[in-house]
C-alpha cells in the first residue's frame, strides 16, 4: 500500500523548508508568489492532503462542528442543514452528523460520540419539548447552538438551553392571523400542530393571542401536521351548519391545509370563495395546490446561515447574535376577502 505523502516531502520536492509549506497549505501571507506557486505544484504533483487529525493535535481545534437532528427529516430541518453545511465549509469547517430518534438514550449517546471526537461545537436541530428537556441535562463544555425555538419556561441558564436561533413562529401566525382579519374574517378557526411541538404550541400562541387582540373567539382543532388529520378536520367543519362554519381558517402547516383542500373538495365547498385558508411553512408544492396555497414562509437557509456565524462566533469568544430570523407572508389564491 502506498503512504501518504508528507509535508517533508513536499518540501524536498518544492527545494523550500517545511515552515514555508506549512504557511502555503495553512493560507498564510508572506510567501512570495513564485515560491508558493513551487509549492501548490509539488502538492499537486505528489498528491498531498493536510492531515486534519495532526492538525487537530497542534492546534487544539478539530475545524468539526457537531451536528445532532432530532426527529424526522422534514423540509424546514433539512434546508437549515444544508445551509449550515455550506456556510461551514466556507469557512473551513467540516459537519459531523448524527441523527436520533429516540429522546433520552439517544440523544445523550449523540452528543457522548461528537465529544468524543473532539468536535469544537455542536449544533442541535430539536423542535419537540422531550429532546429540549434531555439537553438541559447535559454539560458538554463547549459552543452549543439550537436551531429550533425556545419553549416557553424553559431554563435559560442551562449549558445546553441558552442559545437558540429561530424562525420566529409567533410573529408568522399573527401575520396569517392578520391576513383574514384584514380581508374581514371574524369567524374564524384555527387547526394546530401536534403538542410537544414547540413550533406547534408558539404557532398557537401567536394565532390566538392576536385573535383575542381583535375581539375574536375563533373554533380550535388538533392536528398533527400530517394531510390525513386536516382532511378530518375539513369533514368535521364541512359537517358544521352554515351559520356555524368558518370563514377563514389558519392551518398549522401546510400539509394539514392540503387535507382540508380535498376534504372541503369533496364536500362542495369552494375555497376561497366560501371559506379562506392560510398555511404555514411554504412548501415547495403549496404554490401548485388548487387553489394555490396563501402560506407563512421561513427562511430556513438564512436560519441555517445565523446558525454558523452564532457557532463561529462563539468558538472565537464572541456573543453571537441571536435575533429571530422573521417569516413572512405568502399571498396566493386560497384567500379572498370575507362575504358579506
Amino acid at each position: 500500500m502506498h503512504r501518504r505523502p508528507t509535508l517533508a516531502q513536499v518540501a524536498e520536492l518544492a527545494g523550500v523548508s517545511h515552515q514555508t509549506v506549512s504557511r502555503v497549505v495553512n493560507g498564510f501571507e508572506g510567501v512570495k508568489p513564485n515560491t508558493r506557486k513551487r509549492v501548490q505544484n509539488a502538492i499537486e504533483t505528489l498528491g498531498y492532503r493536510r492531515n486534519a487529525a495532526a492538525r487537530a493535535l497542534a492546534t487544539s481545534k478539530s475545524k468539526l462542528i457537531g451536528v445532532v437532528a432530532t426527529g424526522s427529516f422534514l423540509f424546514g430541518p433539512t434546508r437549515a442543514l444544508a445551509a449550515l453545511e455550506h456556510s461551514a465549509r466556507d469557512h473551513g469547517y467540516m459537519i459531523l452528523l448524527s441523527t436520533v430518534t429516540k429522546m433520552e438514550l439517544d440523544i445523550t449517546s449523540a452528543v457522548s460520540r461528537m465529544l468524543e471526537r473532539g468536535v469544537d461545537a455542536l449544533v442541535i436541530i430539536a423542535n419537540r419539548t422531550g429532546y429540549l428537556d434531555e439537553l438541559e441535562k447535559l454539560s458538554p463544555g463547549i459552543p452549543v447552538v439550537i436551531a429550533g425555538s425556545r419553549p416557553e419556561g424553559s431554563s435559560s441558564g442551562s449549558e445546553m438551553n441558552q442559545n437558540f436561533i429561530y424562525v420566529n413562529q409567533v410573529q408568522g401566525a399573527q401575520l396569517a392571523i392578520q391576513h383574514l382579519v384584514d380581508y374581514g374574517h371574524r369567524k374564524l378557526c384555527l387547526i394546530t400542530g401536534p403538542h410537544d411541538w414547540v413550533d406547534s404550541q408558539q404557532r398557537f400562541t401567536g394565532a390566538i393571542s392576536l385573535c383575542y387582540r381583535e375581539g375574536i373567539t375563533p373554533t380550535i382543532m388538533y392536528g398533527d401536521w400530517s394531510g390525513e388529520s386536516g382532511y378530518n378536520c375539513g369533514k368535521e367543519i364541512a359537517k358544521l351548519p352554515l351559520s356555524e362554519r368558518p370563514t377563514g381558517i389558519f392551518s398549522a402547516n401546510d400539509a394539514m391545509a392540503q387535507g382540508l383542500l380535498l376534504a372541503f373538495h369533496e364536500s362542495g365547498i369552494s375555497v376561497p370563495n366560501d371559506i379562506s385558508i392560510v398555511g404555514f411553512d411554504n412548501d415547495p408544492h403549496s404554490a401548485y395546490f388548487p387553489p394555490p396555497l396563501t402560506t407563512i414562509s421561513q427562511d430556513f437557509t438564512e436560519q441555517g446561515h445565523r446558525v454558523l456565524d452564532a457557532i463561529i462566533a462563539m468558538i472565537e469568544g464572541n456573543q453571537p447574535d441571536l435575533t429571530p430570523v422573521p417569516a413572512t407572508l405568502i399571498l396566493r389564491d386560497s384567500t379572498q376577502e370575507a362575504q358579506p
